[in-house]
C-alpha cells in the first residue's frame, strides 16, 4: 500500500458517527477484520451494542454502505478481541479514535482445530507471511526449503485459502488443515522426491 494514498472510508449504517477503512469478512460474511474511526462516545456505543440482544438495541449485525450497497457483517463476539489508539486530538469533530476489532486467530492459531488467519496488505506477496503462519500452526514436521511445493499443496486442497469478502487495503487468508490428508500428501511427494529431506533441519 503506497504511503500517503488516499483511503476510502465507508459508513455504518447503523452507526452513521463511524467510518470503516478496512473490513474483513468470511464466506458467511462472519467478522473477521474490522478498522473503524469515530468519536470516543460513537465507538463505546458501538461496542457496547455489540454485547447486548437485539431487545435492547443490541447489533447481531451490522451494515457497511460500499458504493450504494449495504453489505452485512456477522461480529461473533465472543470470537473476537479489540484495540483501540487515540488519534488526531482536537480536530473539527472532537479527539477520534481508530477501532480494531479482530478474530482471535488472526492473533494465535487455534492449535486444537489448526486454523488461522493471515492478514495481509492488499497489494503484498502473501507468501512472505502466509509461511511463516503455516510452520507455526502446523503440528507435522515442516522444511524451511519446501515453501513453494507445500504452499501450492495447501491451496490445491483448499487448506489455504484467500477470503472473497475483503473492504479496503487488507485481505485475510484462512490456514485450515487436515492433518490426516496433509501428512499422506507430504509422504506422497517425498516418495516422489519432490520434497527434499536431507538438505535441511526439520521445525516443527
Amino acid at each position: 500500500m503506497n504511503q500517503g494514498s488516499p483511503v476510502a472510508l465507508y459508513q455504518v449504517d447503523e452507526c452513521p458517527d463511524l467510518y470503516v477503512d478496512a473490513c474483513v469478512c468470511d464466506e458467511q460474511r462472519n467478522l473477521v477484520f474490522l478498522s473503524v474511526w469515530g468519536r470516543d462516545t460513537a465507538i463505546q456505543e458501538f461496542l457496547a451494542r455489540l454485547t447486548l440482544g437485539r431487545e435492547e438495541r443490541g447489533l447481531e449485525q451490522f451494515h457497511i454502505v460500499v458504493d450504494g450497497r449495504s453489505l452485512p457483517v456477522f461480529p461473533r463476539v465472543d470470537m473476537l478481541e479489540k484495540r483501540t489508539t487515540r488519534q488526531m486530538r482536537g480536530t473539527l469533530f472532537g479527539s477520534l479514535l481508530h477501532l480494531w476489532l479482530f478474530d482471535s486467530r488472526c492473533m494465535t492459531p487455534d492449535r486444537a482445530n489448526h486454523i488461522a488467519y493471515a492478514l495481509i496488505e492488499a497489494d503484498a506477496n502473501p507468501q512472505h507471511r502466509l509461511w511463516p503462519l503455516v510452520m507455526d500452526a502446523c503440528p507435522l514436521p515442516l522444511l524451511q526449503h519446501w515453501r513453494e511445493p507445500v504452499m501450492e499443496l495447501l491451496v490445491q486442497q483448499e487448506m489455504l485459502q484467500r477470503l472473497p469478502g475483503s473492504t479496503g487495503p487488507v485481505t485475510a487468508w484462512r490456514l485450515s488443515l487436515q492433518l490426516d490428508r496433509l501428512e499422506a500428501e507430504l509422504g506422497q511427494l517425498i516418495r516422489q522426491n519432490v520434497l527434499d529431506t536431507s538438505s535441511d533441519q526439520a521445525c516443527a
